[in-house]
C-alpha cells in the first residue's frame, strides 16, 4: 500500500463538526429548520415510547435518546430507491424514513413478524442480532450494482457491532466487490455495559476501515449537520461507483440500554450529565439562534408535531392487538418445512382443545 493510498483511507484525527462554524451559516436555512423539527419530534418519540413500555404496552424498547442526530441524518440522505438497514435501536431512523410509527413498533410490540413490508418501503427489518444485517446490506448493494440499479445501502450499527464477525465480513466483501454501501457506526460508548476501551484498542473505530481498504471518516454524532454532510458525501460517492465508506459518529446513549437495563451500575451520573450538555437538540437550537432562525413559530411547529405524534402513540398503542397465534407460522418459509407443519398442527390442536374446554365451562 502506497503512502498516498494509506493516507486517503485514514480518518481525520478530530471528528467533523459544522454547527457553530461558518460552514453552518452557508447551509440551507430550510434544511436547518427541518432537521431541528425532526430532532424534536424524534426526542418526543423516544420519550413517549419509553413511557408506554414502562406501562406494559410494549414488550421492550431500546431508546435512542441522545442519538437522534444520527437517526435523522441517516433517513434524510437516502433517496426513495435506496435501502436502509437498521438495528433494533434505530426505530427513529425508520420512522424518519416515512414509515408509520405504529408499524415501526410492530416488531418490538410483538404483534407481527415485522410491522412493515421491507420490499415496499426499502427498509430492512429492525435487526436485534448484532451486525448480522451488515452482510445482507452488502449483498443487496452488490446485487444492485451488478444489475445496473443505482441503489445505495446504508447500514447502521453500534460500537458493539464492530466487535462481531459479521461486521468484518461485511466490510471485507464490500471492499472487494466495491459495493455501493455505507456503514454508519453510532459509537455511543457502550455495548450494553461494556465500555469501548474493553472492546477495541484502535485509535478510533473508523480506523478499522483501513485494513479492508475502505475509506473512513470520523464525525461528531450529536452535530446533525455534520452527520448529514458526512453521510451525504459517502452516499454520493457510493452511487458514483466509488465503493463503500465507513462513518463513525461519536454520540452517547442517554437512557439505559433498554427498559430492562440499570445503567447506573456501569456508568456514573457525571458522565451522563456531561453528555447532556452536548445534546443534539441543544446544539441545533444554539445554531438556529445564532443564525436568527429560531423564533416562536419554529418552536411551536416542532412542538405541535411532536405532541401530535405522542397522542397518536398513546391512542393506538393503548389497546391490545387482536392476534392470531397461527400467524407464527405464516410468512416464515415460502414452502413450510415438515418441522414447521408439525409445530403448526400441535398448536392448532392445543388451541382447539382450549376452545372446547372453554365452551364446556359455559354450558
Amino acid at each position: 500500500m502506497t503512502t498516498d493510498v494509506r493516507d486517503a483511507l485514514l480518518p481525520p484525527v478530530e471528528p467533523l463538526r459544522i454547527l457553530g462554524t461558518e460552514q453552518a451559516a452557508e447551509a440551507d436555512p430550510a434544511l436547518l429548520v427541518s432537521l431541528h423539527r425532526q430532532l424534536v419530534v424524534g426526542r418526543r418519540f423516544n420519550e413517549q415510547v419509553t413511557t408506554l413500555t414502562r406501562q406494559g404496552r410494549m414488550a421492550g424498547y431500546p431508546s435512542s435518546t441522545g442519538q437522534e442526530a444520527c437517526q435523522v441524518a441517516a433517513a434524510r440522505v437516502l433517496q426513495p430507491r435506496d435501502w436502509l438497514f437498521p438495528t433494533y435501536r434505530d426505530a427513529l431512523a425508520v420512522m424518519a424514513r416515512g414509515i408509520d410509527p405504529i408499524q415501526v413498533l410492530g416488531l418490538m410490540r410483538g404483534d407481527w413478524h415485522n410491522g412493515y413490508d421491507p420490499r415496499e418501503v426499502r427498509v430492512a427489518p429492525l435487526c436485534t442480532p448484532l451486525a448480522t444485517h451488515l452482510p445482507h446490506a452488502v449483498g443487496l448493494a452488490h446485487a444492485a450494482r451488478l444489475s445496473g440499479d443505482e441503489v445505495v445501502a446504508l447500514a447502521l450499527t453500534g460500537d458493539g457491532g464492530t466487535s462481531e464477525g459479521d461486521f468484518h465480513e461485511g466490510m471485507n466483501f464490500a471492499a472487494v466487490w466495491q459495493a455501493p454501501v455505507v456503514f454508519l457506526v453510532q459509537n455511543n460508548g457502550y455495548a450494553i455495559s461494556v465500555p469501548l476501551p474493553k472492546q477495541s484498542a484502535a485509535p478510533s473505530l473508523a480506523h478499522k476501515g483501513v485494513g479492508y481498504g475502505v475509506p473512513s471518516t470520523l464525525v461528531d454524532g450529536n452535530d446533525v449537520l455534520a452527520v448529514h454532510t458526512a453521510l451525504t458525501a459517502a452516499v454520493e460517492r457510493a452511487r458514483r461507483g466509488g465503493g463503500p465508506t465507513l462513518v463513525e459518529a461519536l454520540t452517547y446513549r442517554i437512557d439505559a440500554h433498554t427498559n430492562a437495563d440499570d445503567a447506573t451500575r456501569y456508568r456514573p451520573d457525571s458522565e451522563v450529565e456531561q453528555w447532556r450538555r452536548h445534546d443534539p437538540i441543544l446544539l441545533m437550537e444554539r445554531e438556529l439562534q445564532r443564525l436568527g432562525l429560531l423564533d416562536e413559530a419554529v418552536r411551536e411547529a416542532a412542538r405541535a408535531e411532536a405532541d401530535g405524534l405522542a397522542a397518536l402513540l398513546r391512542d393506538q398503542l393503548g389497546t391490545e392487538p387482536d392476534l392470531d397465534p397461527m400467524d407464527l407460522f405464516r410468512h416464515v418459509f415460502a414452502e413450510p418445512t415438515p418441522q414447521l407443519l408439525e409445530q403448526r398442527e400441535v398448536l392448532a390442536a392445543e388451541l382447539s382443545s382450549e376452545a372446547s374446554a372453554g365452551e364446556g365451562t359455559h354450558r
